[in-house]
């Protein structure tokens, strides 16, 4: 369907949308070998490098010679059709020996001429190597300031990255977030702003955790309390390096403008301290206070979880489930109803529940207040049948659905949720049954010691005996599952510490309400202050070992064995002598020992920190006083409330600004199956992998380096031989950085696919070839010197014009489009510039000015070509940093250009002096005229030449098309070689047939000893069939109810775009059926 086309492949698109860049087309294939291997990682000494490169060339040429001689063999034997596609597979199939490159690491590159074998076509291999450390050594990744010190005139823009986990490599997601960050910094760096990307990794306490003891059980069978916290720690602390380095390496793989000296981590000696002094502020202020409450327990990791780690599934009723630590599966999407026996009395009350093992915890039944089935039991007690005197009272509220089940609610206020409010409203007994484990504790009695899920069962066979028993039935429902262990969570009480939010939730909300702060899209916002309304207190302690141990000490009196948590014995500390002092303070004639909590921090408090720490605060630093608050924050929907909501909060409370002015929330990138990525599948796809390039064993190999269970690696294994067969190809990192820019539209889910990627790789070939042309034209003039600036001679042709019209155009757009994050439509409009007008329209034109035009045309075409080059390059940089890097270097410079690097030259602006509508009036006609005969000649003549008329209509276009009428030729392909100007006093030419350009000019072939007029309109007529049946279709389609209901503005209008297209090509058909019919009258 043309609708999932759209939305899941950037580069497909209709042919009318080319000019303004609104949609890029599919590329074409383009000349040159598509070929090339990832350097290898080995660091060499100079002479091996040199030995390496001289070597491989030497290779290459050899190779090279053997294809020639084959060729010129094949050639002299005739070849048939069918041996040209083998020797054109052949061809396809040669490898080039590995990249290697001779530049010292840090030095500019060496670059080498178009005939090395790695250069004579675009090899991102060869392309990438070397720039970035070159980069990052001259320090173009440093914000530059004024010599006083001070932000640049023109502004600043900075970006703290989302720091990534120091869990594991980076995914498509990072990549995504990165493309978009990279393509705004350097896009403002060439504005000349002062700017800054600032690095850094999340220590990412309970994903950290969580790896790190599943890699300890796998390697040696052991547990964390086996290797005890020191140790583990320190066994984490090397996880971290090992993956860190990992992480910033493949940031500098995809060519990331990040400042690496300004670096950070969230669990660094400043950001600690940080962390430690906001603790102590908020406790200091009662912000941050403790409290015995529910949280969500995962009884593997035995620690509490934020909601963005509980993953929810969906049940339509009884399903067996996987749950870590129990051999047979478990029983889920069913409701078991069971009967409570009344207190002194033979009557019994029916409730139900899908957690059957929570009724040891039940201390309550609830029913409605105006139900009159239970009005006379109100006020009385059921009998728990297995907790030898435990009294359940038997309460009304209005909370209860007398509706709903048997109307009668049976409460565990210790277990859940909604039960905690009304446990609290009718004072009830809060009684917990879990160890941290998921044990049943003391308070289960006959059951305790057992493992949760096995009571479950036996409970409902010890119902059964005493007669209890009602039914069972399935049950839609949602079961929470822990992120990182895949066990069931459960609400649970613990002693906590809490963050009030009633003290931070409102200047958060008016930031986003006021627009100080703006977030995109609209939905993002929409979910952010819905969740802020509705927040509640947050719970940021976590049972973990890896973190920031809360800076707390409770207070433990001489000869106390109970432990009292009563909150008047905690005290905080910047240090245990800060805390001691406060406690001697408020316990003056005690004796006493300080007992530090050994819980750790939720991330999210470090994380929330992250845009002002990481610029010095709490300290009084420069970069804190010039560059803060930063400009933007690139993320992800999904985590709006979990960190986006924290970090408004905490940094309005302890900065008293806004952390940024604006947030951007990216798609969720899903494979190309529309499903989310996830390990346990196989889908999800290693950056680095879709630059280099990776066969499909290796990447079957990469599953077991991870912690996937056996089964789970057999079902990756399943899907990635069916999505990637061959491997994934190398595609490079300027390829796969412009595809997830063109990808994002601000909008919905991203439909991934390598094979997009790959063609992008297509479209940096045809740069490089288009580059490659142009450097070998200006070569052929002796001492050429590009003009002092972009400017008109007054020897400008009509193309020459058009062109800097479009490059004039595609800067202000692609600003435009950047300004206002339309990401898709600015890499759609670069694609077009260099595709539609650059490549395909105005380079193949230039031939004809360059091989037939006076001495000052031919250097008025030289000097536009170099700088709708030059233009093209500079616009691109942000997008594709490492080939318009190497190609820029490669060009003359103007004489007075001192520039180092692309990322440092001046973005293109528009130029009142190229604005010319006219000119490109003028040339549409000429595009016009080369389009249909293009046209006419496929249908009509594919194979020799035709006698062509171009007939003008009126004086105007009759002037155009005379003046260009070379112009015309260079455009219309080799055959259109017989071409004759018609003016408007020349009567249509007979036996022709007309492609109407517009209503000025037509263009026409003489047919009438070529074809049977006959059989083509039958074969026209056949052809209508198709088109018309189709627009039947859409029309349904575009008009169905629920369609339209359902589908969103960007799919309606490319199925109405669809639809004008169909009615266009049926229109062309029923005109070229008329025209033969007329044809047969003459």
């Amino acid at each position: 369907m043309a609708t999932k086309s759209a939305g899941g492949n950037p580069i497909a698109a209709a042919e009318d949308q080319r000019q303004d860049g609104a949609s890029a087309v599919q590329p074409s294939s383009t000349s040159g070998q598509d070929l090339g291997t990832p350097a290898p990682g080995k660091v060499k000494t100079e002479k091996e490098l040199e030995r390496d490169r001289k070597k491989a060339e030497k290779l290459a040429k050899l190779e090279q010679k053997n294809a020639a001689r084959a060729e010129a063999a094949a050639t002299n034997a005739n070849k048939t059709k069918g041996e040209k596609k083998v020797k054109e597979k052949k061809a396809e199939a040669e490898v080039l020996p590995p990249f290697v490159e001779d530049t010292p690491p840090g030095e500019k590159k060496r670059l080498r001429p178009f005939d090395d074998p790695h250069y004579s076509s675009y090899h991102p291999a060869a392309v990438e190597s070397a720039w970035y450390a070159w980069w990052e050594k001259e320090g173009f990744f440093q914000p530059q300031f004024t010599p006083e010190g001070q932000v640049k005139p023109e502004g600043n823009f900075v970006i703290v990255i989302p720091p990534p986990n120091v869990t594991g490599v980076l995914h498509m997601g990072h990549a995504l977030g990165n493309s978009l960050q990279d393509v705004m910094i350097r896009y403002n760096r060439q504005k000349g702003k002062t700017t800054l990307w600032l690095p850094g990794c999340d220590h990412a306490g309970i994903a950290t955790q969580s790896v790190v003891e599943k890699m300890l059980w796998k390697v040696k069978q052991q547990t964390r309390y086996d290797v005890g916290r020191t140790k583990f720690i320190e066994l984490a602390q090397d996880w971290k390096e090992e993956y860190h380095q990992k992480i910033t390496n493949a940031f500098r793989k995809m060519g990331s403008s990040l400042d690496w000296s300004r670096e950070a981590f969230t669990m660094d000696e400043h950001f600690s301290a940080a962390v430690t002094d906001v603790f102590v502020r908020f406790h200091e202020e009662g912000i941050i206070y403790r409290a015995n409450r529910l949280v969500n327990w995962d009884s593997t990791l035995m620690t509490a979880l934020s909601n963005v780690e509980v993953d929810n599934k969906e049940l339509p009723g009884r399903t067996l489930l996987d749950v870590p630590g129990y051999e047979r599966k478990v029983e889920f999407g069913v409701i078991v109803h069971f009967r409570y026996p009344i207190e002194n009395s033979d009557e019994t009350i029916e409730v139900a529940t899908t957690r059957l093992e929570t009724m040891l915890g039940d201390t309550g039944i609830a029913v409605h207040p105006e139900d009159t089935r239970y009005a006379h039991l109100v006020g009385k007690f059921a009998v728990h049948p297995f907790i030898e005197g435990r009294r359940l009272p038997i309460v009304a509220d209005t909370y209860v659905d007398r509706e709903f089940g048997t109307g009668a609610v049976k409460l565990t206020p210790a277990h859940d949720n909604n039960d905690f409010n009304l446990g609290m409203t009718h004072k009830l007994e809060f009684v917990n049954i879990l160890t941290n484990n998921g044990l049943i504790n003391e308070n289960g009695g006959p059951y305790q010691g057992q493992k949760r899920f096995d009571v479950r069962y036996t409970i409902q066979e010890d119902l059964k005996k005493l007669g209890l028993y009602v039914d069972k039935k399935d049950n839609p429902m949602s079961v929470p599952l822990s992120e990182r262990t895949r066990d069931v969570v459960e609400p649970m009480m613990r002693p906590q510490w809490w963050v009030k939010m009633s003290a931070l939730a409102g200047d958060a909300i008016k930031a986003v309400e006021t627009g100080e702060i703006k977030i995109k899209p609209e939905s993002a916002e929409k979910s952010y202050l819905h969740w802020m309304a509705n927040i509640n207190d947050w719970c940021i302690s976590r049972q973990l070992w890896w973190g920031h141990q809360c800076p707390v000490y409770r207070v433990r009196l001489e000869g106390e064995v109970d432990v009292d948590e009563s909150e008047d014995r905690w005290f905080s500390g910047r240090t245990e002598e800060e805390a001691l002092a406060k406690a001697k303070k408020a316990w003056p004639d005690k004796k006493f020992e300080l007992v530090r909590d050994e819980d750790v921090l939720d991330t999210w408090f470090s994380s929330g920190l992250w845009p002002f720490v990481t610029l010095g605060w709490p300290n009084d630093t420069p970069d804190l006083a010039r560059l803060f608050p930063t400009s933007i924050l690139e993320t992800g929907w999904d985590i709006i409330p979990f960190w986006v909501a924290r970090m408004i909060f905490l940094s309005i409370k302890l900065t008293g600004k806004v952390p940024f002015s604006e947030v951007f929330c990216h798609s969720l990138i899903r494979d190309s199956d529309g499903r989310k990525m996830s390990k346990s599948l196989g889908n999800v796809v290693d950056p680095l992998d879709v630059i280099a390039g990776i066969e499909l064993q290796p990447l079957h190999d990469k599953l077991l380096t991870g912690n996937l269970a056996a089964s789970e690696v057999k079902k990756a294994t399943a899907y990635q031989k069916t999505a990637f067969p061959q491997g994934i190809p190398e595609c490079g990192a300027d390829a796969l950085r412009f595809s997830l820019i063109a990808y994002t539209t601000g909008g919905g889910d991203i439909n991934f696919d390598v094979k997009v990627i790959h063609l992008y790789r297509r479209f940096c070939n045809k740069i490089w070839n288009a580059c490659k042309y142009v450097l070998g034209k200006l070569e052929t003039v002796e001492n050429f010197v590009p003009a002092e600036r972009r400017g008109l001679t007054g020897h400008e042709s009509l193309s020459e014009l058009w062109i800097l019209h479009k490059m004039n155009y595609a800067a202000k757009a692609v600003t435009e489009a950047l300004e206002q994050r339309d990401f898709m439509r600015s890499a759609n409009l670069i694609y077009a510039y260099w595709y539609f007008q650059l490549c395909d329209i105005f380079i193949e034109n230039s031939k004809a000015l360059i091989q037939q035009g006076s001495e000052a045309q031919i250097n008025s075409a030289l000097q536009t070509l170099y700088s709708a080059l030059e233009g093209a390059l500079v616009l691109s940089h942000p997008f594709l940093p490492f080939i318009t890097e190497e190609l820029w270097q490669r060009l003359p410079r103007r004489p007075s250009d001192k520039t180092k690097s692309i990322m440092l030259a001046k973005y293109p602006e528009w130029d009142q002096q190229f604005e010319n509508p006219a000119a490109e009036a003028a040339y549409d006609i000429v595009l016009g005229c080369s389009k249909g005969v293009r046209s006419l000649m496929a249908e009509y003549a594919p194979k020799d030449a035709a006698k062509i008329f171009i007939h003008a209509q009126n004086d105007t276009s009759h002037k155009t098309v005379s003046e260009e009428k070379s112009s015309i030729q260079s455009l219309s392909g080799k055959f259109a070689v017989e071409m004759e100007i018609l003016s408007p006093d020349h009567a249509r030419p007979a036996g022709c047939v007309a492609f109407p350009v517009s209503s000025a000019v037509s263009v026409l072939i003489h047919v009438a000893d070529r074809v049977d007029f006959d059989e083509e309109i039958a074969k026209a007529t056949k052809k209508l069939e198709k088109p018309r049946a189709a627009i039947q279709k859409q029309i349904k389609l575009i008009n169905d109810p629920v369609y339209l209901k359902k589908a969103n503005v960007v799919t309606q209008d490319a199925d109405k775009a669809k639809l004008a297209d169909l009615e266009s090509e049926a229109n062309g058909l029923e005109a070229t059926i008329e025209q033969f019919r007329q044809l047969k009258l003459e």
